[in-house]
């Protein structure tokens, strides 16, 4: 199973406290140190990403706010917490984790979770099967919570350009009326990607990240930008489907 709600105060599981040979010879143990090494290690980077960056601090809200006036900006790191796993982190203005994806079982997976920092799945992406298109669906919370209902799919439409990297969005804010969007590649990084309505109007747009001396971070580090009224888990979610497209996720 992929999508699986792992908090990460899993990270602080301290092996000293537990019993001599108490894991001896029991492929948990490898795993847990695995879990702390990746606390570590995941610490020391962040600093290198954000300024501000921290596993401790409380979770952050995940809803955009109604009343705000200029676009929320994130930062994104094309890497996943869990060590050995494919995913991504979200972070906030202030440094806090928002959103993760930690893909355990394979890179070409053909489902993916959108979580929030304690591990709570907030949108679960399946790759759609026998279609003629490549396609990608969004359903709100985790699949086996009960009746899903669908919130977002994109589709790559047909194309004998190469380069082409135009990709059409369907978000169901209504279940009878859904929106249309579509995300246009942009820039070097290949998970660089502007969204827009139907009318070029901007809903966000993600770019490299660059340092205050305007020193690029990495074609894995970026910048999300959203606009206002614009829902910042679906930004993200559709963040996450753009990445599988271009397989850097």
């Amino acid at each position: 199973m992929l999508c699986r709600e792992f908090p990460l105060r899993m990270y602080e599981v301290n092996l000293h406290n537990l019993l001599p040979g108490q894991l001896q010879g029991n492929p948990l143990r490898s795993y847990l140190q695995r879990i702390c090494c990746a606390r570590n290690n995941s610490a020391d980077h962040l600093a290198k990403i954000h300024p501000k960056a921290t596993l401790d601090l409380p979770s952050p809200t995940t809803s955009h706010d109604p009343t705000a006036t200029k676009p929320e900006v994130f930062t994104v790191w094309m890497k996943s917490l869990i060590m050995n796993s494919k995913g991504c982190t979200v972070f906030d203005s202030s440094g806090g984790i928002v959103y993760r994806v930690d893909n355990y079982d394979c890179e070409r997976s053909s489902e993916v979770c959108l979580m929030d920092r304690e591990g709570k799945v907030l949108i679960t992406i399946l790759k759609k099967k026998c279609s003629l298109f490549k396609t990608w669906k969004g359903y709100d919370g985790s699949i086996g919570s009960g009746e899903r209902r669908t919130l977002f799919q994109v589709k790559k439409p047909l194309s004998f350009k190469k380069r082409e990297s135009l990709y059409e969005v369907k978000v169901w804010t209504d279940k009878n009326q859904p929106s249309y969007y579509f995300i246009q590649g942009h820039g070097n990084s290949k998970s660089a990607c502007k969204i827009t309505n139907r009318l070029g109007g901007l809903m966000a747009e993600v770019k490299e990240k660059k340092s205050s001396l305007g020193v690029s971070l990495g074609d894995d580090v970026l910048t999300m930008s959203v606009e206002p009224n614009v829902d910042h888990s679906l930004a993200a979610g559709l963040l996450v489907v753009y990445g599988l497209f271009n397989r850097s996720l």
